[in-house]
């Protein structure tokens, strides 16, 4: 059974360092600028909505589902907003598009990502964490008697190289974890159905389901950020002078996706569903309907400090927190002055909070 290869595989803090960009300038033919937006609503009076691009860094599926729902039921428009999604893919890298000027918005796969635009003196900035909970997480077999992360030790582990570069030290430092009993994960599950005394790398929202309705057993699942990998995830990135020069665009983006999130988690999702369904004709409903479950089990999206300051909140002691995990952990350096690659301007404000049942 060969699962399909996620975002996170294809999107690592990695890939965007100033070679990277180097290509993209000289590929253009332009100086690393943004291009200018469009006059805002309030300057055309709220005749004209804003042209806006988001660029996403994998095919449409329910982890994207807030944005899509944003589209689908008007809210962007409510903003005045007319937003087009551009999906990503194993082809496509839409984070050197936001900052080629291509795209107007992007979204990063997590603070590593943030880590490494400061690290490389990038203009792009995070806005907003649409995901307090990075989804990362190991499958097991029911018969390996997996409780906690640390009983991961005696299993062979399925890895992926992103993984291994990154999670994969702090579980080292932290927990004691070999490289040992690793071997490479190549998003083909049958080495670890094979196996009972082995684990694989996933995401909560995909993984286990595919792993329950193609081999017909449910997986113990252990998440890494419940064991402390307080890492971000799904955040909406924008180039620097959009932010400084535009804050009412990004703004309202920020805004009416996080109205997106709480619609599409706890109100009717069906208008978002179709539309990613149209985006991507693999997706199922059954899929869409486990991810959305795992989103709210695991508290994904809505926990933590978004709990009081709204979907997309973040807090410079969390990034701090995560900085001095990975720099221990040997990812980054420490030298990196990482404030650089975020600003809490546009979340904490309690956008939504009333979308969100008392029960």
């Amino acid at each position: 059974m060969t699962l399909p290869v996620p975002r996170r595989a294809l999107s690592g803090h990695r890939l965007f360092g100033a070679v990277v960009l180097a290509a993209v300038m000289a590929a253009t033919g332009m100086p690393l600028r943004a291009e200018t937006p469009a006059a805002s609503a309030s300057q055309q009076g709220a005749i004209t909505p804003d042209k806006v691009r988001f660029g996403t860094n994998w095919v449409a599926e329910a982890e994207h589902g807030g944005f899509f729902q944003a589209v689908a039921d008007g809210t962007y428009a409510k903003y005045g907003l007319d937003v087009t999604i551009v999906p990503g893919g194993p082809n496509v890298n839409n984070r050197i598009l936001l900052a080629s000027g291509k795209l107007d918005f992007f979204m990063s796969a997590n603070s590593l990502q943030t880590f490494d635009a400061a690290a490389n003196n990038i203009p792009v900035v995070a806005v907003a964490a649409m995901f307090q909970k990075d989804p990362q997480v190991f499958l097991a077999h029911p018969e390996a008697k997996v409780e906690k992360i640390g009983d991961l030790k005696n299993l062979t582990l399925f890895v992926s190289k992103e993984g291994m570069t990154t999670y994969y030290q702090w579980l080292k430092l932290e927990y004691g974890f070999s490289e040992t009993r690793v071997k490479p994960y190549t998003f083909n599950a049958q080495p670890f159905l094979a196996d009972k005394r082995s684990a694989m790398e996933g995401y909560a929202t995909s993984e286990p389901f595919a792993v329950e309705k193609q081999a017909g057993f449910k997986p113990t699942v252990i998440s890494i950020a419940d064991a402390g990998f307080n890492s971000y995830s799904t955040l909406i990135e924008t180039r620097r002078d959009l932010a400084e020069n535009k804050p009412d665009l990004v703004q309202r983006f920020v805004d009416a996706s996080i109205i997106g999130w709480y619609n599409y988690l706890y109100g009717d999702n069906k208008p978002g569903n179709a539309l990613i369904k149209t985006f991507n004709p693999d997706m199922t409903d059954d899929l869409l309907a486990f991810s959305v479950a795992k989103m709210k089990d695991y508290g994904i999206v809505d926990s933590g400090d978004a709990l009081k300051d709204g979907i997309g909140a973040m807090n410079d002691a969390r990034y701090a927190s995560f900085f001095d995990k990975m720099v221990r952990a040997g990812v980054v350096k420490r030298d990196i002055d990482f404030r650089k690659g975020y600003t809490l301007r546009f979340v904490n404000k309690g956008v939504g909070l009333d979308l969100r049942p008392k029960n």
